[in-house]
């Protein structure tokens, strides 16, 4: 809202206001502006804290004078539908006799919202979402959608057949809107009750029972150190434990009647089949091999009304005892228990124990795990206590439906042994151990404002009521966050991200953004969304060089790096270039060994040269001598120089072998001589080469007069004494006479 004073056009004047929610606790939920008198909300508002707010406004001069009296601001918080219905409890149970008809009342299921009840907002509608089991009807019980009252919509109920139904009630706010409203839902147990309205009868009029024939069965159980023996069926079954049932009584038999009642018991009827069952406690195999009695079983109650039949029925039983070993059995089977999740390892859970009927054995039962898909438990071998081995995690694989299943062995150490399973089911109820996570991850935006926002939500791992609706909120630190940007709820799983300020440099951001659930204690989760500011176009579109600059570089940085690149890739190749040069030259020199480093004889190039200005004092006309080279040029008739290097086409030879092979030295120096014979191109062309001119005569005798001497007398074994390059020589000419 804004105030205004009409005296603002004369003076100047501030605003201020005070109240409850300005300067009274709860303090600055409010604020306005001092000079333009427009009123701001400084933060989220609750209308189930409070509803509603009494401010005063005051306007006042640059000193402080009053300039107008006060006036009263009523601000009323307009509800949201931001709370879901939660119902008293979360499971109910209810009874409704057998046989009733439709329209009876079964119970009654209560839940409340916190939202304003005069709006649509706080008023809940009920319906029934399923009926386990859908027999005799899918829709045997309705309920009203705004009392909650359950009751009978359908005849048959039948109690033999179905004994209890669960059924899920959803209670929905927004008048039962499922499109707009929030949602729970609870847990409706209907117990059908029983009526007499079946009387006892045998099916057959007499059973012979061997206990060994029938091997080894959990029907084979102790009752209060009573073992079964036998089974008789009922054609009409009767409700265990009920009062209607009636008792047996034990007519005349070849035995007296003390006997038969301290050897023999008769059970009530139980289970889904009812039947009778026949016990026998310390019966001697040695002494009494076999039983014959006469059963009769009636009602203790009479007969609904409008049944006529015989209220008793009789049977006989002849019973054969044996002994053997039966199998441990678990008295339930399946066990189910409920627990909240997390509990801590090493938390006992329950004691799973079976019951051995071979009591008179002195057998041992044994306790193991069969079956334990994520490894959570541990059972005591001894007594089948059960322990948790980790912490149980409804959000798990191994969860079917909240519910974890686990089989275990208990075994005797009977001959031969025997063995039984029992199947121990642990609902496990959801709290609230896994924050939301913000969706998405990654978001575009233009760099300035109304032109798109951003939508969020969150995904949470666990169920109602621990999930939404969620409360996005941005972190007070760092403060460019806030200043920056901006979040707008739209309902209860959704809100939109956008710019606060006019304009933000392109670029990508980090949001961080805390997204809390709704669960008891409510866990928060701070998230961080990746934010692309770029340039946009009219139609609200990121641009391409929007993108590019959006990725934090500028034309500049991009230019650089385009630089860099072209330098090294030019680099490269002139390495590569220069390598391949190095390569080539390493192999024209292969052949220039280093003669200190090889010991075979080599052909050595040396430089040669022609004689000098003052060596030039000789002939050459005596070495052209073409009239008797002919018959080597075949050249056409006249004078040509032999010292110089031929004009015409030069013969192609073949390539010379760069490295030869070490055994093919011979053959390569022959190769070699040939080519250089055959090759008009190489130096010197038959020229005459002048080394040095030293004048005419000579101090020195001549080397003809010199005689080489073959006697034999010259002693050559000075050579020894040269070293390993002279032992060639030393061991041609030494030794004297031995050579």
């Amino acid at each position: 809202v804004q105030i205004r004073s009409d005296k603002d056009k004369e003076i100047h004047i501030r605003y201020s206001i005070t109240g409850v929610g300005a300067d009274q606790p709860p303090m600055e939920v409010f604020s306005i502006d001092p000079v333009s008198g427009r009123m701001y909300v400084t933060r989220p508002m609750d209308r189930e804290e409070r509803a509603s707010y009494h401010l005063r406004a005051h306007a006042v001069d640059m000193n402080g004078n009053k300039v107008e009296n006060p006036i009263d601001l009523y601000i009323y918080v307009i509800d949201m539908n931001d709370n879901r219905p939660e119902f008293i409890n979360q499971v109910y149970n209810g009874s409704v006799d057998e046989g009733s008809k439709p329209g009876t009342y079964v119970m009654t299921v209560t839940a409340n919202d916190a939202d304003d009840a005069t709006t649509a907002n706080g008023m809940v509608r009920y319906r029934i979402v399923t009926q386990t089991p859908q027999s005799p009807s899918q829709n045997m019980f309705t309920i009203n959608s705004e009392t909650g009252d359950i009751v009978t919509v359908a005849a048959g109920l039948d109690r033999e057949k179905v004994q209890q139904y669960i059924v899920i009630v959803q209670a929905t706010d927004m008048e039962g809107n499922l499109n707009y409203g929030l949602s729970n839902t609870a847990t409706a147990i209907i117990t059908v009750t029983d009526v007499n309205d079946n009387p006892p009868e045998f099916t057959t009029s007499t059973v012979s029972i061997n206990p060994s024939a029938r091997g080894r069965t959990d029907t084979q159980r102790v009752r209060n150190s009573w073992m079964l023996i036998s089974t008789v069926s009922l054609s009409r079954p009767l409700s265990a434990g009920s009062r209607k049932w009636g008792g047996m009584g034990l007519p005349t038999t070849t035995c007296t009647r003390a006997l038969l009642h301290s050897h023999f018991a008769f059970s009530q009827p139980e289970g889904p089949r009812e039947k009778i069952q026949h016990f026998a406690a310390a019966v001697d195999y040695e002494m009494n091999r076999a039983f014959m009695l006469t059963v009769m079983v009636s009602n203790q109650a009479p007969l609904a009304s409008g049944i006529q039949m015989s209220f008793q029925s009789t049977a006989g039983v002849t019973i054969s005892v044996t002994d053997v070993n039966e199998a441990p059995y678990f008295p339930t089977n399946h066990k189910l228990i409920r627990l909240e999740e997390g509990v801590p390892t090493g938390t006992v859970l329950t004691t799973f124990s079976a019951v051995d009927p071979d009591r008179f054995m002195q057998q041992a039962v044994r306790y193991s795990k069969l079956s334990d898909p994520a490894n959570w438990l541990n059972i005591n071998a001894t007594n089948g206590q059960i322990t948790t081995a980790a912490v149980l995690d409804r959000e798990s694989d191994y969860i079917k439906n909240n519910v974890y299943e686990a089989t275990f062995l208990a075994a005797d150490n009977g001959i031969p042994p025997a063995s039984g399973t029992g199947t121990l089911q642990i609902y496990l109820i959801d709290i609230n151990d896994n924050a939301p996570e913000l969706l998405p991850k990654e978001a575009q935006i233009c760099e300035k404002p109304n032109l798109n926002v951003i939508n969020i939500t969150a995904a949470d791992a666990d169920i109602d009521p621990n999930v939404g609706p969620f409360v996005f909120e941005l972190p007070s630190v760092p403060s460019a966050v806030r200043k920056n940007w901006t979040i707008t709820r739209l309902n209860g799983d959704y809100a939109q991200l956008s710019l606060r300020i006019m304009y933000l440099e392109a670029g990508v951001y980090d949001v961080p953004i805390i997204v809390t659930d709704s669960g008891n204690p409510p866990l928060y989760n701070t998230s961080v969304i990746k934010v692309k500011v770029c340039p946009c176009d009219e139609n609200g579109d990121c641009t391409t060089i929007g993108a590019v600059a959006a990725a934090g570089l500028g034309t500049g940085a991009i230019i650089a790096i385009l630089i860099c690149i072209i330098i090294l890739l030019t680099m490269v190749l002139l390495f590569v270039v220069w390598m391949k040069r190095r390569e080539k030259e390493r192999h024209t020199k292969q052949l220039l060994i280093d003669p200190e480093d090889d010991v075979r004889d080599n052909i050595l190039k040396y430089d040669e040269e022609g004689g000098g200005e003052e060596d030039q004092d000789y002939d050459l006309s005596q070495l052209q001598q073409p009239e008797t080279m002919d018959h080597v040029l075949n050249k056409t008739p006249g004078v040509r120089r032999v010292d110089e290097r031929p004009i015409g086409a030069e013969p192609q030879y073949p390539i010379r072998p760069v490295i030869p092979h070490p055994g093919d030295i011979g053959d390569f120096i022959n190769e070699g001589l040939r080519a250089a014979d055959n090759d008009p191109t190489a130096p010197p062309y038959d020229s005459l080469l002048v080394f040095d001119y030293e004048g005419s005569g000579s101090t020195a005798g001549s080397v003809s007069s010199l005689n080489s001497s073959s006697s034999g007398d010259q002693d050559y074994d000075y050579l020894n004494d040269w070293g390993p390059r002279f032992k060639k020589l030393a061991d041609m000419y030494g030794g004297g006479e031995e050579d």
